[in-house]
């Protein structure tokens, strides 16, 4: 476990610092915004449990830092309004913890509560399912031991930094807050953060955060706001006058607009990239006629953010940079999408709940139904050409057969959409993967009998047996093809190779038996005339070759060997690889499984012919089916359909690593949110230029 916190550690400090420098948090420092107890009546616990008072400047690392180890149970509460700077002190807190902990302390790691729901799991559960997918290395079972996760929470080896608890809906707040009364125990430290309005009316229903101290700001001073914003302007650049004009107004006029709008530090963060870092004269904003209210002010700077910021870009980088107003364009649409479905992530897997043809379970069935049917066609039109067929009646035949195969996606991506949990236990995955092969067989019960019109029933029975039994492998393999909840942050590891090998080969010799014994009960029903022709045992032969291929897939989850953490970019990398293995891998499971009892007496007076297409198609159902399972398709295939019609650009993650970089959006694990919600918000309200 100390190996495992101090892992964390680094790997937290590394993750934080470059998102500080991409935010620019001590560059050139940190707005000094002071912070004190909150005077509130009925937020804060008994003063005997809390501490003494608590006052402190965020800029300091050291007075942060000593300041949160001072508090008598290291609870506490960051409250303020909206834009004032309470994500940043989490941050500041954060890194000012890290940066002064010794070996043994607990490690301060940031969580963002919207994806929290209190309603489907508590507080730790969540804790310990946010720390395995946003750290996965320290979730390796094999080196740190399997209740690693556990342990770091119930020896208070982590300080959970909670941040936005008012960007839950409202009536979730107060169970969430009772969550961690609740599920936590009462001297683990803690930090949470939320708009002071949001938490006086959650705490009325839940009560307070046992034994957390709570801390409001004080508003920014305009000097030391406008000093900050100098100290970022090139020192002979021409804005450099006209912050003094700007300053010499404010000192006559205390109390105009620009002068309370520059109270807020996330106003402050907004002036500088729109100021301080560009040829704009800072001395407009004391233009009376144009800015009447702080809410100008501030619609003026959140209007110039994007614009600004990618000019900018386009000036340092030509080649590479986007054009200001498309972009505008594209994070118009995403913040309104964002806001349409009340969230502040934008979770990459998720994006397929933004198109039409893959938000609902049936609607996703006919569009993987209508890709396969198109793989199909290619791969028939090709064998057409390469098995030399002439006549059109044999043409028409693999066609309309290649058809009515598409039918065995429908229902079983439909059935699977419908059950939304993932369950992990192996018997329960089995039997859920069994019932919904068998509706994937009965699909294909109108393909065999088209196909084996005027053969024995045998011929039927194996028409639709083989196919649930193949269908049923690769279910076994990647799990219902249907959107999972998280996309797979593993791939495939080099350490513990003994411990894999021993998995494999028990999974491979479980399949095998599990294999041999189906092809049996044919023999023993009295239906071998369906099976291959030949003494070889084909059922050890087909299950051998299937569990090697499932054995691949459980090797590519394994935990990943580096000290990493998922960031978007690399969350889809590693869904992406594991999806196209397991298509690989699936398609060779079904197509051998299924292909194998083709090569019949009966089946054709070709049945080269025969199995190669049979073999063929086959590895496109499977292939297709383990696709359906996986984050990464669906992601491709709504980004393609929303580039389409315009809304979001072609290469999305790009853009989004750039507007990362810009400084417009934030990176917290592998999702990524707008810098303040309150630009994300005034993007979605924007009108947007079709």
């Amino acid at each position: 476990m100390t190996e495992a916190a101090e892992v964390l550690a680094r790997t937290v400090c590394r993750q934080w610092e470059e998102e500080a420098a991409l935010r620019q948090l001590y560059d050139p420092a940190p707005l000094p915004v002071v912070w004190s107890d909150c005077a509130l009546p009925g937020v804060s616990d008994h003063r005997q449990l809390v501490g003494g008072t608590v006052v402190c400047r965020a800029g300091d690392p050291q007075v942060l830092a000593a300041m949160f180890r001072s508090l008598a149970r290291r609870r506490l509460v960051v409250l303020g309004p909206g834009g004032s700077g309470k994500t940043t002190f989490a941050l500041l807190l954060m890194l000012a913890l890290l940066r002064t902990r010794s070996t043994g302390d607990p490690v301060p790691v940031l969580f963002s509560l919207s994806s929290f729901d209190p309603a489907r799991e508590c507080a730790r559960s969540w804790l310990r399912r946010r720390l395995a997918a946003d750290y996965p290395a320290i979730a390796d079972a094999e080196t740190y031991g399997a209740s690693v996760l556990e342990d770091l929470l119930t020896e208070h080896r982590l300080i959970p930094i909670l941040d936005g608890l008012d960007e839950l809906p409202e009536h979730c707040r107060p169970a969430a807050l009772a969550s961690l009364n609740d599920t936590l125990p009462p001297d683990t430290p803690l930090v949470l953060t939320c708009r002071t309005t949001d938490y006086t009316r959650a705490v009325k229903e839940s009560g307070i955060l046992t034994g957390a101290a709570v801390l409001k700001p004080a508003p920014v001073r305009t000097t030391d706001a406008l000093a900050l914003l100098k100290l970022a302007t090139p020192p002979e650049a021409p804005r450099q006058h006209g912050w003094n004009d700007l300053a010499k107004h404010l000192d006559h006029q205390p109390q105009a607009p620009a002068a309370q709008a520059l109270t807020s530090p996330l106003m402050v963060a907004l002036a500088r990239p729109v100021y301080a870092d560009n040829d704009n004269d800072p001395a407009e904003l004391a233009d009376a006629q144009r800015f009447s209210t702080p809410a100008d002010v501030e619609r003026h700077l959140l209007d110039a953010l994007v614009p600004t910021l990618y000019r900018r870009a386009r000036q340092q980088r030509p080649a590479r940079s986007w054009d200001p107003q498309e972009a505008q364009r594209y994070l118009a649409h995403l913040a309104a999408g964002m806001c349409a479905r009340d969230t502040y992530d934008f979770a990459w897997w998720q994006l397929y709940r933004w198109t039409p043809a893959l938000s609902t379970p049936w609607r996703r069935s006919w569009t993987w139904a209508l890709i396969t049917c198109a793989a199909l066609l290619l791969t028939t039109s090709a064998l057409v050409v390469v098995l030399g067929m002439h006549a059109r009646s044999e043409v028409l035949r693999w066609f309309s057969l290649s058809m009515l195969e598409v039918l065995i996606n429908v229902p079983m991506l439909g059935l699977s959409g419908l059950i939304t949990r993932r369950e992990r236990s192996l018997t329960r995955t089995a039997v859920l993967a069994a019932a919904i092969a068998l509706s994937g067989g009965l699909a294909a019960t109108p393909a065999g009998l088209y196909y084996y019109h005027g053969f024995p029933g045998t011929v039927l029975i194996a028409a639709i047996g083989f196919p649930c039994f193949s269908l049923w492998l690769v279910l076994l393999g990647v799990g219902l093809p249907s959107p999972p909840q998280m996309p797979s942050r593993k791939r495939p590891a080099r350490r513990h190779r003994r411990g894999q090998l021993v998995r494999a080969l028990v999974l491979t010799v479980g399949i095998a038996a599990i294999s041999q014994t189906f092809y049996a009960t044919y023999s023993i029903a009295g239906y071998g005339t369906v099976l291959p022709p030949g003494s070889m045992p084909w059922g050890l032969v087909i299950g051998t070759v299937a569990g090697i291929g499932l054995a691949a897939l459980n090797w590519v989850r394994d935990p990943s060997t580096a000290h990493d953490v998922t960031t978007a970019t690399s969350s889809i990398q590693a869904d992406r690889l594991i999806s196209l293995i397991s298509g690989a891998a699936c398609a060779v499971v079904y197509c051998i499984a299924d292909g194998a009892a083709r090569v019949m007496p009966w089946a054709s007076s070709d049945p080269l012919r025969t199995t190669v297409f049979a073999m063929v198609n086959g590895s496109v159902l499977g292939a297709a089916i383990a696709l359906a399972a996986h984050s990464w398709p669906h992601y491709t295939i709504a980004r393609l359909l929303l580039a389409a019609r315009g809304k979001l650009p072609w290469r999305l993650q790009t853009f989004l690593a750039d507007a990362h970089r810009l400084g417009i959006l934030r990176q917290v694990g592998p999702v990524y949110q707008f810098r303040h919600a309150h630009l994300q918000h005034h993007l979605a309200a924007a009108p947007r230029i079709e």
